[in-house]
């Protein structure tokens, strides 16, 4: 039950590492989304929004539906939909129907963000110590690999039915192997049951802001990043998934030694160290104007926020009186939607300015999120 590699612990690590795999898979491809449906950064906004309400329509209520149904289930119902829902992204007709589908992906990714991280406090409290990051660690590999991947299918010009249709019989094959080994947790007696949806209180706003700053500049990252090499940086079209690559390896990196860092420094320490990395890495993107200048930049935002999401999650899944759907719910809808609701803004500014003026937005943001880290206190 405490080592390592008991079969929970490897089970969870893989649900998270499909989530980022089979969501950079995607996005790592948004240049050709654009190109296929014949529409600009706004529009491609407008899609994200889609992806953004979904999610944020689901998170609130997905701490009620663990309560319900137990963690296992719905992080199995959100893996599965997700992976099965994204290869029908190049077979929509119009873009109105491609809006549905990523609403749809949007639900099925907020249902799996509380559900599976719920599974991961569960074995972080098996454990006994802090292994919170580690968990996100296998996110951000599923990150960099779906984006290598994307760079590899894009120099073949695959296209995007086989891509997608390939990532998601591998990512399925994972869950069914996984839905073994997670924890069988039982729906609570209904006598304990709390309401359907509950407003997140002051401890866990201030938690969510922070994540929210953090979280913006993952999306932004995951979202953006290829089309800023692309297109502000001028790298080519196969060289342009590297930023995501680089910025998805120091994420994974720096989640590998995360809860080493949070014994040795304290948690409000390392968010702020966290914080003044980022801010340094995207200072860097935007003011020197080169494919490899950017690359960098975007590895060192990487390192800078790769311990603070794992931070606020773990501090939500522990929160006294709360289950830990209920505290993951309360956190993650504070702080997803700035995953979420992050790139279409900045889409909407690139439009208005030009995608470099936009990543803006995501420097001032990595500045309050020090600030907000300084005023913390556990």
């Amino acid at each position: 039950m405490h080592r390592a590699f008991s079969p929970a612990r490897l089970a969870v690590k893989l649900v998270f590492f499909i989530n980022g795999f089979v969501h950079a898979t995607y996005y790592a491809r948004l240049p050709r989304i654009q190109d296929q449906f014949a529409i600009d950064n706004g529009t491609i906004g407008l899609v994200l929004l889609a992806s953004s309400f979904g999610a944020l329509l689901a998170m609130p209520f997905t701490g009620w539906v663990i309560i319900r149904y137990g963690s296992r289930r719905i992080t199995l119902f959100g893996v599965l939909t997700y992976c099965l829902l994204f290869p029908l992204i190049p077979l929509m007709p119009h873009v109105g129907a491609l809006s549905s589908v990523f609403f749809l992906l949007g639900v099925s990714a907020g249902m799996m963000d509380v559900a599976m991280n719920s599974q991961a406090v569960m074995v972080e409290q098996r454990h006994g110590k802090p292994i919170m990051t580690s968990f996100h660690a296998l996110f951000s590999l599923g990150m960099m690999l779906g984006g290598l991947f994307g760079a590899l299918f894009a120099k073949l010009d695959t296209s995007l039915l086989l891509h997608f249709s390939a990532i998601a019989a591998v990512s399925v094959a994972g869950v069914l192997i996984a839905r073994y080994y997670l924890i069988h947790d039982k729906p609570e007696r209904k006598d304990k049951e709390g309401p359907a949806f509950r407003l997140p209180n002051a401890a866990m706003v201030s938690i969510g802001v922070i994540a929210f700053c953090c979280m913006l500049g993952e999306g932004a990252m995951a979202d953006w990043s290829t089309n800023y090499m692309e297109n502000i940086a001028g790298a080519d079209k196969a060289l342009a998934p590297i930023g995501l690559s680089a910025f998805a390896l120091a994420m994974t990196l720096g989640r590998f030694v995360g809860d080493s860092a949070r014994l040795s420094f304290g948690d409000r320490n390392l968010m702020i160290i966290c914080g003044l990395i980022s801010l340094s890495g995207i200072a860097l993107a935007i003011l020197w104007i080169h494919p490899y200048a950017a690359i960098t930049g975007f590895f060192i935002v990487g390192v800078g926020l790769s311990a603070v999401v794992p931070i606020a999650y773990s501090l939500a899944g522990n929160a006294r009186d709360l289950p830990p759907g209920v505290g993951l719910a309360m956190v993650t809808t504070v702080g997803y939607s700035g995953f979420l609701f992050g790139p279409p803004i900045i889409g909407f500014l690139a439009d208005l300015s030009n995608l470099r003026y936009a990543m803006a937005l995501v420097a001032l943001l990595f500045a309050v999120m020090i600030l907000l880290a300084y005023r913390y206190r556990s």
